[in-house]
């Protein structure tokens, strides 16, 4: 896909981060052509040598940007970054409340040289008794009411993604586009904050309104009375070939039905209904599981597919790399990871005018940008 094809191309994004959410924000800019610049302490961001879970956030969270080194204590390094910010449409940062502000990168000191500044910081809470506390994704999961919906009756589970660092970020570039089209209309930049406790809530939010609707507080996932009766993970004839399948409508229920020879189930006119089938749940999948455990797993998707109802194999991430949709039109991009090694990673999960938005940049080296940087931004 060429430059000017690109949505955000000629906007200017500098970028303090590190970890994840406020990377994720720069990875949407820069994947939709804007020209993102990480700015990294002298030696690199040290979420680069993060191992365990972590050692899969900087590949994935900081391609298709630019990369140099500063030390924002010293004066000649802090002069370049204002110059930098008073060139740039759009700043992001993740550190702790008022870190910038101390070293005179504040949005209101900021903005009196570039009024059409659009300021992100990207924290983890919003304005209110807590917002000087320290947040993480796993933070804000546990006292936000994720983790209880996700685990078993007392045992709280984190998500198995940074969900609330990845959604977060997508709300900061949200609110970044918004200050966007407001700026073409007025010439003023602004301030947008995004927040990992507010996501978590947002996130929770369907709960918390079922609460409203029932008068009952909802229950963990695990244990959950569903919204139908065929809405579960079965085992299938090798037991370790496990499969999601949803009966989501009345019309599938009789194509259901219909397709596995179930003719008792679709006689019965109670049945025809799916609020009435939630009820008979304990009679209904008794009997699904015993026809699906007699089937293997391949029959079975090629059974659903061919009616249309919804079904999933149960995956690990690392078998997405084979995955024939994802490898079918640019679903996962090439990547070259620090050894020289090289990997695809998913990309941007959107299509603009029917194309996929690729890779314009490899992640980059500690400061493998300083040169053309500088160059830009006019800096010696």
């Amino acid at each position: 896909m060429s430059e000017e094809v690109y949505p955000l191309a000629g906007l200017k994004v500098i970028e303090f981060t590190h970890m994840v959410m406020g990377p994720s924000v720069g990875v949407i800019l820069a994947d939709l052509g804007a020209d993102v610049v990480r700015i990294e302490p002298i030696g690199g961001d040290s979420t680069r040598n993060l191992l365990g879970s972590g050692a899969g956030y900087f590949p994935m969270f900081n391609r298709n940007k630019r990369s140099i080194s500063l030390d924002l204590k010293d004066r000649e390094d802090l002069a370049r970054a204002r110059t930098m910010v008073d060139g740039a449409d759009v700043l992001i940062e993740n550190f702790r409340p008022g870190a910038l502000d101390r070293l005179g990168l504040g949005y209101a000191v900021l903005a009196e040289s570039n009024p059409g500044l659009i300021y992100c910081s990207a924290k983890g809470f919003l304005s209110g008794p807590y917002q000087n506390r320290t947040a993480l994704d796993e933070v804000t999961q546990m006292m936000g009411g994720l983790a209880y919906m996700t685990g078993p009756p007392g045992r709280p589970l984190r998500a198995g993604a940074s969900v609330i660092d990845v959604t977060g970020g997508m709300f900061g570039a949200i609110g970044i586009l918004a200050a966007l089209e407001r700026r073409h209309r007025t010439g003023r930049g602004g301030e947008v904050k995004c927040s990992l406790y507010e996501t978590t809530a947002f996130l929770v939010g369907q709960h918390m309104a079922q609460q409203a609707v029932t008068g009952q507080p909802a229950q963990p996932m695990p244990v959950r009375l569903s919204a139908w009766a065929i809405y579960d993970v079965f085992e299938t004839h090798n037991a370790d070939e496990q499969l999601f399948v949803g009966v989501v409508s009345d019309s599938q229920w009789v194509e259901f039905c219909k397709a596995f020879d179930l003719d008792d189930l679709a006689a019965e006119a109670e049945l025809s209904l799916n609020n009435a089938r939630v009820l008979a749940r304990d009679r209904i999948l008794p009997r699904v599981r015993e026809l699906f455990a007699g089937m293997t797993r391949a029959d079975l998707v090629a059974k659903l597919e061919r009616i249309g109802l919804p079904f999933a194999p149960i995956t690990r991430p690392d078998e997405l790399f084979d995955d024939p949709h994802l490898n079918a039109a640019g679903g996962l991009v090439d990547i070259e990871l620090p050894g020289g090694e090289v990997t695809r990673l998913p990309a941007l999960p959107l299509e603009m005018d029917g194309k996929r938005l690729g890779m314009r940049r490899n992640v980059p080296a500690v400061d493998a940008d300083r040169e053309s940087v500088f160059r830009d931004y006019g800096l010696s």
